[in-house]
């Protein structure tokens, strides 16, 4: 069901304090934890002389301590201390998995062996370390299957319907928009440019518009996340092909990382750019975004339990889905490759 080998989000770094955390990843029950040492680990949520929970335990410098009986395990999965016994038996271990922490995100590699070594590096998202650029996140947890939450990234016509309070604007324009659909091995890239638009409340409480704006949507599909520019200009200011235009921008972080068939995580950030002559408005962008990725939630986990209820009974697909189908073809075709 889930396309293996591949690295997904499994945490940001701010989640991972003094504390274990618990989180099932592509039906596997993982473990996260930061060492004393600051290095991030993570273990089979299971310790291997009762079964209990890791994340019912506590942390204790470099490892992680059974919350039943104290066996200490290292990020290597290997128990280094059993108390009230010396000899440590040679099984005495669990899985760990590999993970790297790169621009404030914790990525885990899932390789269809567990265990598996990465054959590739992880990615790189260095909006995160952009100057020109605050950003804030948070993850929300979805009870629908992680491909409708791509389907509903790579359409963004919705936006003038479902976020009338936030990013939305003119159905019709958004609906209208002309969208250019692009494929490059496991990526899909949609790029939709909405010219003399209204601004939308997010970008007039953001930036001094003098008017109508041209707005664009940059959406690039990976495997497990998605990056997504959206931003404006004052209308017949500068070119909507310009990769150094100026304006307002917009640029979010999607990893979309499932939990079960049925369930997914959703780690996001929202990074934005303040006009120089403005207070900053950074936080008035999270805000609404948060609000934003709410409404979304909502309808999604509204449309699967629908989906459920009516069963097999047929959809059509309409101009909108061209990118989502796009994705979804990656997406089989990677599963049947397994």
């Amino acid at each position: 069901m889930f396309p293996m080998n591949q690295w997904y989000v499994a945490a940001f770094a701010w989640e991972l304090k003094d504390k274990p955390l618990a989180r099932t990843l592509l039906n596997r029950p993982v473990v996260l934890f930061r060492t004393a040492s600051g290095e991030v680990a993570a273990l089979e949520d299971r310790c291997c002389h009762r079964s209990v929970p890791l994340s019912c335990g506590t942390l204790d410098g470099d490892g992680i301590r059974c919350g039943y009986h104290g066996l200490l395990y290292a990020p290597s999965g290997k128990c280094i201390e059993i108390p009230g016994q010396l000899k440590i038996p040679g099984k005495a271990c669990v899985a760990a998995s590999k993970v790297v922490e790169s621009n404030q995100i914790v990525w885990i590699w899932m390789g269809a062996e567990a265990g598996s070594e990465p054959t590739m590096p992880p990615p790189n998202y260095a909006v995160h370390d952009d100057p020109r650029y605050k950003y804030k996140g948070g993850v929300f947890h979805y009870n629908a299957p992680y491909q409708l939450i791509h389907d509903n990234l790579l359409d963004l016509s919705h936006l003038g319907y479902v976020h009338l309070k936030t990013i939305g604007g003119n159905p019709k324009l958004h609906m209208e928009a002309p969208t250019n659909v692009y494929s490059d091995g496991d990526t899909v890239r949609v790029v939709r440019w909405m010219k003399s638009s209204k601004a939308p409340a997010t970008y007039s409480a953001a930036w001094p518009f003098k008017g109508l704006l041209d707005r664009w949507q940059e959406i690039d599909f990976h495997v497990s996340y998605l990056a997504i520019w959206t931003g404006a200009v004052d209308a017949d200011t500068e070119a909507l092909d310009d990769p150094q235009r100026g304006g307002f921008h917009m640029r979010g972080f999607h990893g979309i990382t499932p939990e079960t068939e049925t369930t997914s995580h959703y780690f996001w950030s929202m990074a934005s750019n303040s006009h120089p002559d403005q207070p900053d408005t950074s936080e008035l962008v999270y805000q609404q975004t948060e609000q934003t990725f709410e409404e979304d939630r909502v309808i999604i986990d509204a449309q699967y339990r629908n989906m459920a209820r009516f069963g097999s009974n047929p959809t059509i697909d309409i101009h909108v889905d061209a990118g989502a189908n796009r994705a979804r073809r990656v997406i089989e075709r990677l599963c049947s490759q397994q």
